[in-house]
């Protein structure tokens, strides 16, 4: 049934896939990221995808088996690994494997929102039915192009899915400093991530970055609480269009579109 479904790409409500979780990962390849900075990103998912902690997580479902999806994202977005059946561990580490194949460099501008948005649509038009829905979306800066991300988030939400974050707050200086916020930790909380457990697991240094993907990758895979709850400022004011307004501020200083 599985090869007969992803032959065709469509399936009616009865045919749907029932899997323990529906997860995009949704990966920040903006050009304020430096070509290094997207290879770590690649490998610390192929990492996390080949450890034995991700794949006990997934044994650990009522099912035992998971949807997951690799999107690159900035203005627009790229899928590098399609909708796949992730049971076995030799699932994971086939996903894993195809993350290694390629490395591209990276869009301009950052769309939160326009991840967020085909990463809502992508859950609600594929063959999989998850007893949970998930959007783990990173990115290294706030929104600054398309809609609102607030919208992007309602829209997920209304359609029962659970963002997750993953802020990048590795400091660098340079131009693309200018596009970036000291509380990008603080602006995921209460502008991009919702739903029910939703967390935010900020990485400060590169070398982090694989051990806080593996746990991330955990506690969505087997649906866990955090025991830590990674939580910051949610609830006070904050302005959710900060990415939007330092744009416009600075989009006159260099040659972005």
């Amino acid at each position: 049934m599985f090869a007969l479904l992803l032959w065709t790409g469509l399936a009616s409500a009865e045919e749907l896939i029932e899997v323990d979780v529906e997860l995009v990962l949704a990966v920040d390849v903006s050009r304020s990221m430096e070509p290094f900075e997207l290879e770590i990103q690649r490998r610390g998912y192929a990492a996390a995808l080949r450890s034995p902690e991700v794949h006990a997580a997934i044994a650990r479902g009522p099912l035992g088996y998971v949807a997951l999806t690799y999107v690159e994202w900035a203005g627009d977005q790229r899928v590098i690994v399609p909708w796949r059946i992730i049971q076995s561990p030799q699932d994971a580490i086939d996903f894993a494997d195809a993350l290694s194949v390629q490395f591209e460099d990276g869009f301009r501008r950052t769309s939160i929102s326009g991840a967020l948005d085909y990463a809502t649509q992508s859950i609600q038009t594929n063959i999989y039915k998850g007893l949970r829905r998930v959007i783990d979306v990173s990115g290294d800066g706030p929104n600054n192009l398309g809609a609102p991300v607030l919208d992007a988030r309602s829209r997920a939400l209304s359609a029962g899915i659970v963002i997750n974050g993953l802020p990048l707050m590795t400091r660098r200086d340079g131009p693309t400093a200018l596009w970036g916020i000291e509380d990008l930790d603080v602006y995921y909380e209460n502008c991009v991530i919702g739903g029910p457990g939703a967390f935010v697991v900020p990485v400060t240094d590169w070398a982090d970055f694989e051990a806080a993907v593996t746990r991330k990758l955990i506690l969505e895979l087997a649906g866990s609480a955090p025991r830590r709850i990674w939580r910051t400022a949610a609830g006070t004011p904050y302005n959710c269009l900060i990415g939007e307004e330092i744009w416009e501020r600075n989009r006159y200083l260099f040659a972005y579109p």
